[in-house]
């Protein structure tokens, strides 16, 4: 699963991004400099990890991965294939959610295309695109069942007054996010205002001002959406130090949690994923599933050939063994458990997939 990293040109998006992978791109004072998305898989932070490898004498650690995906500065008219809209449109119709870089922050160094600094009308210019989209999605939808309800099917004329009524609410400002639409609808037609989404105010380092936050987060609470707050550009300095500096730096400046670790987390709640581990003398390793996952579709995760010959899982929790601090202290109170294919794995999940092919 990926989450797209989207935003008007010189908001942040690829210094983000740069933050988030070290992955060095071209950061550009331009728009259509990214016209191909990057992507990079960012280690999701997990003390548990630790923890789990110290007690079961593990040789490295291997964390999840979020998937981000920084696609090109998007700009008004992207429906209309204004400023290689249709590209980027379609970019971000592949991710399974969206992360929106709104710029909260003063530089007459950096363009800001919109002329003012107004995180409400830069958020505005990407919903609008991205609701016009969803609204030709939806017209073209009901023409094509407007043809097949002429057999008369009952299910495809339910189908056809749904859509119709979604529609209606796209011409009304609506987005599908707010409609509540059936997730079979959102994934056949892939509506762009469906997908989860997270604002990221991206602020100087003196973090930003209320006047400018507090109207990005009520919107976002009308939006279901969430906010995270942070400075791109310092976060992508910090990245570059040595671990040790790193460490030093949060601890001097009274830093608890990272922002890029904040979004990290925040990405991971975004595409609704529970995290899961294997853990041995060779590798303690944690997985990401999406929520109520059957242990057969997780074991596939690890390989397919486990997937295929699946017989048991055998599962303790993380909490138990932290509690009893030995995996035979939790054998011996009966907390590890057999369950089979239909078994849905929990978050702190240890788990041994037991197959044979």
């Amino acid at each position: 699963m990926e989450i797209g990293i989207v935003g008007l040109p010189n908001v942040g998006k690829s210094t983000l991004f740069n933050a988030l992978t070290g992955a060095g791109i071209a950061v550009e004072n331009f728009p259509f400099t990214t016209i191909e998305p990057n992507i990079g898989v960012v280690p999701l932070p997990d003390p548990r990890l630790q923890v789990l490898a110290e007690k079961n004498s593990s040789e490295k650690i291997i964390p999840a991965g979020i998937r981000f995906v920084d696609i090109a500065g998007l700009v008004k008219g992207a429906s209309q294939g204004e400023g290689l809209g249709n590209m980027f449109l379609s970019h971000i119709r592949a991710v399974d959610a969206i992360v929106h870089v709104v710029r909260c922050f003063k530089n007459e160094d950096v363009v800001n295309v919109l002329g003012d600094l107004n995180p409400l009308s830069a958020a505005d210019i990407i919903e609008t695109e991205l609701l016009l989209a969803d609204l030709q999605q939806g017209q073209k939808g009901v023409e094509r069942l407007k043809k097949l309800a002429k057999s008369g099917d009952k299910a495809i004329k339910e189908k056809l007054s749904l859509l119709e009524e979604i529609v209606a609410g796209f011409d009304q400002g609506k987005s599908a996010r707010l409609q509540n639409i059936p997730q079979e609808i959102n994934d056949e037609f892939q509506f762009l205002t469906g997908k989860p989404l997270l604002y990221v105010a991206n602020t100087d380092e003196d973090g930003a001002t209320p006047e400018m936050l507090e109207p990005l987060t009520a919107r976002a609470r009308k939006e279901n959406a969430g906010v995270v707050v942070l400075c791109t550009k310092l976060e992508s300095e910090i990245v570059e130090l040595p671990e040790e500096e790193r460490a030093v730096y949060y601890k001097e400046a009274g830093i608890t949690s990272p922002g890029l670790a904040k979004l990290a987390k925040a990405g991971q709640e975004l595409l609704n994923q529970v995290c899961f581990f294997t853990s041995g003398p060779k590798e303690t390793r944690a997985w990401l599933i999406p929520k109520g996952m059957k242990a057969v579709k997780a074991a596939g995760k690890i390989h397919s050939d486990i997937e295929r010959g699946f017989i048991r899982a055998e599962i303790y929790k993380y909490d138990d063994l932290v509690r009893l601090e030995t995996y035979r202290a939790i054998q011996q109170k009966g907390l590890v458990f057999l369950e089979g294919k239909e078994y849905e794995i929990q978050d702190g999940d240890v788990v041994y997939f037991r197959f044979n092919v």
